[in-house]
């Protein structure tokens, strides 16, 4: 084994992977396979937003016992994806999306079945492990196998599976359960699921070279423990009075967790056998992305999960409606992101990133000035500028993130930036959740109306999203790519 090799294996860098001569047909069939089955599960993520209310009623739970629904996912990606960086080097492309579309099935199966709240989170749990193996393996397929001058492009494609899905989730959903139950959005998923493997099977030959690596048990566990401490803590603070010591113990048991995590994986990668390298965060194009993914995600799965709950709950509309009222904001985010990629391959960054994150705060905070007597045309309007804003964020963000990081390290960098996607949604559906559930319950205590009440919540989250949305303005303008990357 020559010097070289021998170092890149201690310094857990890896060769960078020569890319695969393919055809178009080839290219198109891998990508798109990935990008179907991405699409599907993204979409799994909101689509019980808008039937909440009617899996509360049917399985009798609270709104923050339901939300779990999403968070719980959400917490599930966020736990699983630091072990993809790991999995796309010891395992083939074709083996890990065949295991991903098989979990994704065995829980969407379970789902139809559900008997019971506990039985229909474990189902979302069971998805959430396909989804997070799918979503960095999209990510970094398009890395290795598209020339870099045609990235922005292919990215806006897949921004738009990353952000239209949740857009446009609760209109199937509220289409579903307005004629049927919630039970039959995983009825009809399941023979599209069947399908999307299919295609992959016949699609999905990519020769690639995987590496026996020992996997680092104590990182996993100290990854799990992380995240999911962190979370609990925050998705805990609607009854934080009445369970301060549980809450605090949470915060320093995940905040320990991570920094442990962050020392283990520094260390081994001196060896090559971390879980995740922390490399690409020495790349500040990179860090910032990573922090305005996760507000652009949180902002967005936050949105989508309280304008069902306050429409619903508070102004009596049914499902569909307020799916159909949605539907515009994600035909939006469909149609504009192939555009913005292209202006991203020809203009760089900051031509997209910064009128895109002035149009997801300005979304934002046309949904702060919304009242209970708001007409509905109102919220279509304020929801298609805040899509607007997220097409052009998620198209730029997804091209930018990695263009500079160096290529061995893609595997790890996809992880890192779906991480902080994920964790970002479900930090995100928490708060704005929790914001809800706390002042409209205070306010109905005061003999404030139903409908005031919620409106009352929403419109302190939704302040308290614009204020995120703002900060990644200010950030936006500092992301900046050299032409010779």
């Amino acid at each position: 084994m020559s010097h070289e090799s021998t170092t890149a294996e201690h310094q857990g860098q890896t060769a960078a992977p020569p890319r695969p001569a393919l055809s178009t047909k080839q290219l198109t069939g891998i990508i798109g396979a990935l990008a179907l089955a991405a699409f599907l599960m993204i979409l799994n993520e909101t689509v019980l937003t808008v039937a909440l209310p009617s899996i509360m009623a049917d399985l009798d739970v609270s709104a923050a016992a339901g939300q779990w629904l999403t968070t719980g996912f959400l917490l599930t990606v966020s736990v699983v994806i630091p072990a993809t960086g790991f999995l796309l080097q010891r395992f083939t492309t074709r083996s890990l999306f065949i295991f991903a579309l098989a979990s994704f099935l065995v829980g969407t199966v379970l789902a139809v079945f559900a008997p019971s709240f506990a039985v229909l989170l474990i189902a979302r749990i069971i998805q959430a492990v396909g989804t997070a193996i799918v979503l960095p393996l999209l990510m970094t397929t398009t890395l290795t196998l598209v020339p870099m001058h045609k990235r922005g492009a292919i990215m806006g494609l897949n921004s738009i599976v990353i952000s239209v899905g949740p857009a446009v989730g609760p209109t199937v959903s509220g289409a579903v359960v307005n004629a049927l139950s919630w039970h039959w959005i995983f009825v009809l998923m399941t023979p599209i699921a069947l399908v999307i493997l299919v295609l992959g099977i016949i699609f999905i030959k990519i020769p690639s070279a995987t590496r026996k690596l020992p996997l680092d048990v104590p990182s996993v566990i100290l990854s799990a423990l992380a995240f999911g401490f962190l979370v609990y803590a925050i998705s805990s603070l609607e009854h934080a009075s009445e369970n301060l010591l549980l809450v605090g113990a949470s915060v320093v048991v995940g905040a320990g967790s991570l920094a442990l995590f962050i020392k283990r994986q520094i260390t081994l990668a001196r060896t090559g056998r971390e879980l995740l390298n922390l490399a690409p965060f020495r790349n500040r194009n990179f860090s910032l992305s990573v922090v305005m993914i996760m507000i652009a995600m949180g902002t967005l799965l936050g949105t989508v999960m309280i304008v069902p709950i306050m429409l619903q709950t508070g102004r009596g509309l049914d499902t569909l409606t307020i799916g159909m009222m949605l539907l515009p904001g994600g035909l939006v985010q469909a149609a504009v992101g192939p555009v913005f990629g292209r202006v991203f391959d020809k203009f760089g960054p900051r031509p997209v990133l910064i009128p895109g994150a002035a149009m997801l705060a300005l979304g934002q905070w046309l949904y702060v000035f919304l009242t209970a007597e708001s007409p509905l045309w109102a919220f279509t309007a304020a929801h298609i500028v805040f899509s607007i804003g997220l097409a052009m964020l998620m198209t730029g963000l997804l091209s930018a993130a990695l263009a500079t990081v160096d290529p061995r390290l893609y595997g790890h960098g996809s992880a890192i930036f779906n991480t902080g996607q994920q964790l970002g949604g479900a930090i995100g559906t928490t708060i704005f959740v929790t914001v809800l559930s706390m002042l409209s319950a205070a306010k109905l205590g005061e003999g404030s109306a139903l409908l005031d009440s919620l409106f009352s919540g929403a419109h302190t989250a939704f302040i308290i999203g614009a204020l995120l949305a703002t900060a990644g303005l200010v950030l936006a303008p500092f992301i900046k790519i050299p032409r010779r990357a």
